[in-house]
């Protein structure tokens, strides 16, 4: 008699007494904190949206998507703004806590250019 598993393709590997299912765990998508950001808010508000993509197995790489563009953006607007107000390495080396300063500001501006362009659409 074969178990449902059986009837599905499953097959079994002998491990001492015990039959164990030759089971394999999907790979878990590689996204950072961009993907992660952008699943949290599918999850939170767009639930359908999630649901369906979840089920129609595009999650991975939408996050995956959304990730890098969001990386090479955040990377882009960052370096744009630090160009346009002059914050240089000379500053940093003259006055470390003026650059950070100026840093940690275009760093939470370019962020909030990304969540509201690609993470919270």
């Amino acid at each position: 008699m074969q178990t449902t598993f059986e009837k599905l393709g499953g097959t079994y590997r002998q491990v001492g007494d015990y039959l164990l299912p030759d089971i394999e765990v999907p790979e878990s998508p590689q996204i950072g904190i961009w993907g992660q950001r952008r699943l949290q808010y599918l999850r939170t508000h767009k639930r359908v949206l999630y649901t369906t993509m979840l089920l129609g197995d595009t999650l991975k790489a939408h996050l995956e998507e959304v990730d890098k563009s969001a990386e090479d953006m955040f990377e882009q607007l960052t370096l744009q703004m630090k160009a346009q107000e002059s914050i240089t390495e000379e500053l940093k080396a003259n006055n470390q806590l003026e650059w950070v300063q100026q840093m940690n500001n275009i760093r939470n501006r370019a962020a909030e250019v990304v969540y509201k362009e690609l993470i919270y659409i």
